[in-house]
């Protein structure tokens, strides 16, 4: 993929983390991309849909193995704003992506580089490529933003 290719399917991604805002939900957004084409879209749902495992890459890339009828997606790469945690990166493993390309880090719980790199763990059956910071500053912002909003009280935020 060419870097404008990054960048314009994480402009997607970014969109999706606005949906998620609009919600009042913490704004991440990720897209699954198979061969050049965007194959599912999602946004945190975790207060919307009361589940732990309502992230956006998790309900994206459940999503994509419908779309393609398998479970092994691994011609397909993620686009996702925020560092994905363990539980995502965990997924991404299972489904046997090739690629995440993320935007903003997650020093609390990302587990492709702040705190865990689990997608290159020798020890584990896959690994697949990362590539950190495509649209970072935006990513970081819509987050920022929302953390800010909510400890001011905003009723518009969860």
């Amino acid at each position: 993929m060419k870097e404008t290719d990054d960048i314009a399917f994480m402009r997607l991604a970014l969109a999706q983390a606005g949906a998620a805002e609009a919600l009042g939900e913490v704004p991440v957004g990720a897209v699954v991309v198979c061969e050049g084409e965007v194959i599912a879209a999602a946004h945190n749902r975790r207060e919307t849909d009361a589940s732990p495992s309502a992230h956006a890459e998790f309900l994206a890339l459940s999503e994509a193995a419908t779309q393609l009828g398998r479970w092994r997606l691994s011609n397909c790469t993620v686009y996702v704003t925020l560092e994905p945690c363990l539980m995502c990166a965990g997924l991404m493993l299972q489904a046997r992506i090739a690629r995440c390309v993320y935007g903003a880090s997650d020093p609390k719980a990302g587990a492709l580089a702040s705190l865990y790199a689990v997608h290159e763990d020798a020890r584990l059956n896959h690994s697949f490529a990362v590539t950190a910071g495509v649209c970072a500053d935006e990513s970081a912002e819509l987050l920022s933003g929302f953390f800010a909003r909510l400890r001011q009280g905003c009723d518009n935020v969860r």
